[in-house]
């Protein structure tokens, strides 16, 4: 197991600077290598286990993606697949990295950890060599039980909860819910958001849950009164007329949502249909809310994203992604997309810090990449000068954005 308490030290130190709220930027590369270019991953033979597998083609890195395409979290996982593609084809335009070249395949696992395993298997058959997902808590935990037997290095861009990377070959992108609900509570008091909280959860998320337990004991710090508390679960996500009264009722006048954004676009609209009129704040679950089919973008506004990317950031790296993803694909691109981008660029880092090469094994591969992980620090859009410790947790700055016309906004 690894030593979560290590990091989560380190992450709340970064969260007191939580009011370096922006959407980052800076240069995307590693301070060991600022040339831009990256690697392709080489396939395997899928005939044997992975820890004896070996390269099956010429000079390529054959890198591995599951996420939700279809399904209630499909924003997620069509926007980690469309960035993940980007910065593929950028790292390979300008040569590779050390000669070789990256190749994705990416499967739908709609959201449910046995589709998300069925996936990793059929990416095992083509030839995965290694993994970047899966994209949300759930399946990610199924999936890095696989990867752990395997010794088959993982990354994930979004996968939160802690056991998504309590194995020694598990890295994420993303902040852990525990540090998600501390940094949630700490930027509410400090900022005076609230002064009585109500929070509506979902028991039966781990993603939820998990940040519902440390936003709480963080909140016993603050300056605001947690005056409500109210769950629901999977099978009955749809009225939330009971949770949203007892708050009201309350007098609460911030709601906490730690959930994603399919439910929280229907809380929204039934508290504006009961003329309850709260700050909503919520975490990195909520990006993808503005996408919601059929959801009205106004009551959306002043709703405010504790999530490392604001779309809007000046920077140069910023600008030229955001570009980028909406001439290929017609969409801003939302915190998901940010983190699969990183993604692809930290293996990049760690294969050139490394000296990885395609014909290595499954397991070398991995030994290899996570013994690099350690000792490297990429500059990307979802923080600057990322650094990671051997349990898998990376080091930056928390921000937050708020919705403002249809749009996120840096704070």
């Amino acid at each position: 197991m690894k030593k979560f308490n290590k990091i989560f030290g380190v992450v709340l130190a970064s969260c007191m600077t939580l009011s370096l709220l922006a959407g980052c930027g800076g240069d995307n590369n590693t301070k060991e290598n600022q040339s831009g270019e990256s690697q392709n991953t080489g396939s395997q033979d899928d005939t044997q286990n992975a820890d004896n597998q070996t390269a099956g083609g010429e000079g390529v890195f054959k890198i591995g993606g599951i996420g939700p395409i279809t399904g209630n979290n499909a924003v997620y996982g069509q926007a980690v697949q469309n960035a993940m593609q980007i910065a593929i084809d950028e790292i390979n335009e300008a040569g590779g990295v050390n000669g070789y070249t990256f190749e994705m395949n990416f499967q739908d696992d709609e959201s449910d950890p046995e589709k998300s395993v069925n996936a990793y298997n059929n990416l095992k058959d083509w030839g995965m060599q290694l993994l970047v997902g899966t994209v949300t808590s759930g399946p990610c935990v199924a999936v890095a039980a696989e990867t752990n037997t395997d010794n088959m290095f993982q990354l994930t861009p979004s996968g939160s909860s802690v056991e998504c990377v309590e194995h020694p070959n598990a890295f994420r992108v993303c902040f852990s819910d525990p540090n998600q609900g501390f940094g949630a509570a700490k930027y509410i008091g400090e900022n005076s958001l609230g002064n009585k909280v109500a929070i509506i959860y979902d028991s039966s998320s781990i993603y939820s849950s998990g940040i519902y337990t440390k936003f709480t004991e963080e909140a016993a710090n603050q300056n605001f009164e947690i005056v409500s508390a109210e769950a629901f679960t999977a099978d009955n996500a749809t009225d939330f007329s009971v949770q949203l009264q007892k708050a009201k009722d309350a007098g609460a006048d911030l709601v906490f949502l730690p959930i994603y954004y399919t439910e929280a676009s229907l809380i929204l609209t039934q508290a504006n249909q009961m003329g309850y009129e709260p700050t909503f704040v919520g975490c990195d679950g909520l990006d993808g809310i503005l996408a919601v089919e059929n959801f009205d973008l106004a009551l959306a506004e002043d709703v405010i994203l504790l999530t490392p990317f604001a779309a809007d950031a000046t920077d140069d790296l910023t600008v030229s992604f955001v570009t980028k993803y909406q001439e290929k694909h017609g969409d801003i691109p939302n915190q998901f997309a940010a983190d699969a981008y990183d993604a692809v660029y930290i293996v990049k880092a760690a294969i050139e810090k490394s000296g990885a090469t395609p014909d290595m094994s499954v397991s070398d591969l991995c030994e290899a990449i996570k013994g690099a992980m350690t000792e490297i620090s990429v500059n990307g859009l979802t923080g600057e000068a990322i650094t990671w410790t051997e349990d898998g947790e990376p080091n930056k700055a928390p921000r937050a954005v708020v919705i403002k016309d249809g749009a996120y906004v840096a704070m």
